[in-house]
């Protein structure tokens, strides 16, 4: 999904965007203590899915907040310093409802 067009990205419904974009996180999150570099990118990938996300104009609806919210808390967990509590699991439960 690297190299995806935002037409193509658009043109796939709420539920395929955030599975797309948490199996990137899923990534992240399993190479974080393996191989930090390479969870950086995946994290990286991630958060360029959900820009494209919240520039989908279809996700303009009461999915924007938490789309929203979703980037807030991943750069927290990742780079920041993981105020809302977040963990592994937590992550991975958010996700796999996708």
């Amino acid at each position: 999904m690297s190299c995806i067009s935002k037409e193509k990205w658009f043109s796939f419904p709420l539920d395929f965007q955030m599975a797309n974009i948490g199996a990137d996180v899923g990534r992240a999150l399993n190479w974080k203590e393996k191989n930090p570099q390479r969870s950086q990118e995946f994290f990286e990938q991630a958060l360029s899915l959900i820009d494209l996300t919240i520039e989908d104009k279809k996700n303009h609806t009461s999915s924007l907040k938490e789309i929203c919210r979703v980037k807030e808390s991943l750069i927290d967990y990742f780079i920041g310093e993981n105020e809302y509590a977040s963990t592994k699991e937590k992550w991975n439960n958010y996700f796999s409802c996708f």
